[in-house]
């Protein structure tokens, strides 16, 4: 990988508001960061802070959006800001263009211990690339910064940098809950992906992301003897049936072409051979490939349980917790990214665009999606020299640091020429 050396602490901002002159190539404007965002990036990877916990990420960022003259506001759980950079000729109401970053990490070990910068904290890692994506929206802070103070800036912009992606229902909620979503027009996220090569996005356009929610199933009776069921509720008979027939019948109610998936992963039930049960649970997941099929899943959850527990004559409560909706591509969001990378990457080169395919994974950047029309791109982060592929939420997942300033670039190009609410 094309990589500086490492940093042992956090990095200092330079001072060089002034270092680029305004009108200059956007190009030069990014790799005059780069250096900087790579170190950036190599101290949070060393320093991961799971969620709702990313106080010295807070900090760190707080500190590098001050000295470059913005104003970031912090949530009000401490952790994740929003930082906005209005032109002063803008319209008063004019709505934003939003790009959002996550900051927090996994709790897993770090594998790579043959890097130098790898976690120094067991149990925590970046095995996601939200390192990158916070890089990635920082470098676009600092290089609008310069754009806005040369007049350049021709729209309102907004930065999120938000905790809590991988805590469901996720960080996003509380982003949109402290306003974070108020006047935004349209919003954009990019996502490391290391199956795309560095100098590549992948786009779709509708679902990229599938939902996941989890249920919890508890069916109650009287008990009693094993040679009387007919004076009780079959309580074992009951679950047996519910853990059988529920996914088939619900599969049944929806429409097939929404992907919807119940699959259990845990039954419990009884504790003697010759003793009905009281008390039996069953715990699964509900998946979801179309935003239509996660709306309407708990509804025919509901009316499918009633019928199968009265047959037995069951007591039954449903807990259902709600993990996120699959993240849903607006088109015109869309080909703004292509026609932004398009220009800005593939001058002579071969392309730099390819399709990308459904993720069954979730992304709580859908919860945006749901105030504003946008789009999640997958960012390209493999290394021309990889053989196999470092995979997501693995210890050893790691990135072509290259892609941070493709990813600025493209964000910047977005707020300065290509992108529109």
């Amino acid at each position: 990988m094309n990589q500086p050396q490492a940093v042992e602490s956090a990095p200092t901002p330079p001072a060089r508001s002034g270092a680029v002159r305004p009108g200059s190539d956007l190009r030069a404007r990014v790799r005059a960061y780069e250096a900087e965002l790579i170190a950036f990036r190599r101290d949070l990877h060393r320093h991961p802070e799971l969620g709702r916990q990313e106080f010295r990420t807070t900090r760190l960022l707080r500190e590098r959006l001050v000295a470059a003259g913005l104003t970031p506001r912090v949530l009000p759980s401490g952790t994740g800001m929003i930082v906005d950079l209005v032109p002063a000729g803008a319209r008063p109401g004019a709505p934003f263009l939003a790009f959002r970053a996550d900051i927090d990490a996994l709790p897993i070990d770090d594998a790579k211990t043959e890097v130098p910068y790898h976690s120094t904290l067991p149990g925590r890692a970046h095995a996601c690339g939200h390192d990158v994506h916070t890089s990635v929206v920082l470098g676009t802070a600092l290089v609008l910064a310069q754009a806005l103070q040369a007049g350049e800036l021709r729209q309102p912009v907004r930065l999120i940098f938000q905790p809590a992606e991988e805590v469901m229902p996720g960080g996003a909620l509380d982003v949109i809950e402290a306003g974070g979503m108020e006047g935004v027009g349209r919003i954009f996220a990019l996502h490391c992906d290391p199956r795309v090569s560095v100098g590549r996005i992948g786009l779709k356009i509708g679902a990229i992301t599938s939902a996941c929610d989890r249920l919890e199933l508890h069916l109650d009776g009287p008990g009693g003897h094993t040679a009387r069921p007919h004076l009780t509720t079959d309580l074992v008979t009951a679950v047996a049936r519910m853990a059988a027939d529920l996914p088939a019948a619900l599969a049944r109610r929806m429409d097939p072409r929404w992907g919807v998936s119940l699959v259990w992963g845990r039954i419990a039930s009884g504790s003697a051979p010759n003793v009905i049960p009281q008390h039996a649970e069953l715990e699964g997941t509900v998946r979801c490939l179309e935003l239509a099929g996660w709306r309407e899943a708990p509804d025919a959850l509901h009316e499918l349980i009633a019928k199968i527990a009265e047959t037995y004559r069951a007591k039954w409560s449903l807990d259902y917790h709600r993990g996120v909706p699959p993240v849903v591509n607006e088109h015109e969001s869309i080909a703004q990214l292509e026609a932004a990378m398009t220009a800005r990457f593939a001058q002579g080169g071969g392309p730099v665009v390819e399709d990308t395919e459904q993720s069954l994974g979730g992304e709580d950047f859908s919860w945006y999606l749901e105030q504003a029309p946008g789009a999640l791109a997958r960012l390209g982060v493999r290394a021309p020299h990889e053989k196999g592929v470092r995979d997501l939420h693995q210890g050893d997942f790691d990135v072509d640091e290259r892609a941070i300033g493709i990813g600025v670039e493209l964000f910047a190009a977005l707020a300065l020429e290509h992108g529109r609410v």
